[in-house]
């Protein structure tokens, strides 16, 4: 959760009663009411959703993808504690972080402190009975195939590999940050120590190492799985084919290969 603001549209006090109930008086600065309780996602998402035009876009060797499986989700925030680690992430800010949704007859609320890298405080038991339902649900960059932050970038300091991994080049980035501006998802940011562009690379140091992203490998219940859509034995593949996911933001046609599975209605 690089940078993100607060919004009011209800009344805020009731809106923070309400938090301070469900966290156990532990407020996060980054809360917001999504909308009123909508349907969930169907297993026939790509009805809406269309599938990505893997043949259109000819990848080249592999076919990387992400695929994150909300039901298994248990926001430890193990995988931002790694993801910090492993990319030397300034403190405060996340290439990757966990929202939690907490669904009730008020709406949808959202909230991510320290970008969930410490876990989240249970719901008090008295209160229970008012949570229609709740869920955790990882953020990072989808590592568009169709990527607006490379095409608003003046100097191509971001741009795509031959494998869609969408990468900075710290060494041309003149810091404008239009790709943070740019990037429909809010998981770019301005690294303060390098004054240059920064945000989740898959961890494409190690990839190129045949290794796993640091997050997918601490994840402790398999909620997170990167792989190869090539190989028709890898998880993601398998996964993919069963056309049972949803991808963030749909209607920005990013060709976002970072696939949700379970992912709730409220959450695209």
């Amino acid at each position: 959760m690089p940078n993100r603001q607060e919004t009011n549209p209800i009344d805020p006090t009731d809106r923070r009663s309400f938090l301070k109930k469900v966290a156990a008086g532990v407020i996060s600065t980054s809360v917001l009411l999504v909308y009123r309780p909508q349907s969930s996602a169907s297993s026939d998402a790509n009805s809406v959703f269309p599938l990505p035009d893997r043949q259109a876009r000819k990848p080249v060797g592999h076919d990387y993808a992400y695929v994150i499986r909300i039901d298994r989700c248990n926001g430890s925030g193990k995988c931002v504690q790694a993801c910090s680690a492993e990319n030397n992430v300034p403190k405060g800010l996340f290439r990757t972080w966990v929202e939690r949704y907490v669904k009730s007859d008020e709406g949808v609320y959202v909230d991510s402190p320290n970008g969930g890298m410490n876990g989240f405080a249970e719901v008090e038991a008295k209160i229970k009975d008012q949570v229609l339902s709740a869920w955790f649900a990882p953020k990072m960059c989808n590592q568009c195939h169709n990527p607006p932050c490379v095409q608003v970038c003046p100097v191509g300091a971001t741009f795509a590999t031959e494998e869609g991994f969408v990468l900075v080049d710290d060494k041309h980035c003149i810091g404008c940050a239009s790709c943070v501006q740019g990037c429909p998802y809010g998981a770019r940011f301005m690294n303060p120590d390098t004054n240059v562009a920064d945000k989740c690379t898959w961890c494409y140091h190690r990839v190129k190492r045949g290794q796993q992203p640091a997050c997918v490998e601490v994840c402790p219940t398999g909620a997170r799985l990167f792989g190869d859509l090539n190989d028709p034995k890898s998880e993601v593949a398998k996964i993919f084919k069963k056309n049972e996911w949803l991808v963030l933001k749909p209607d920005m046609h990013t060709e976002s290969y970072c696939f949700y599975v379970g992912l709730p209605r409220e959450v695209v």
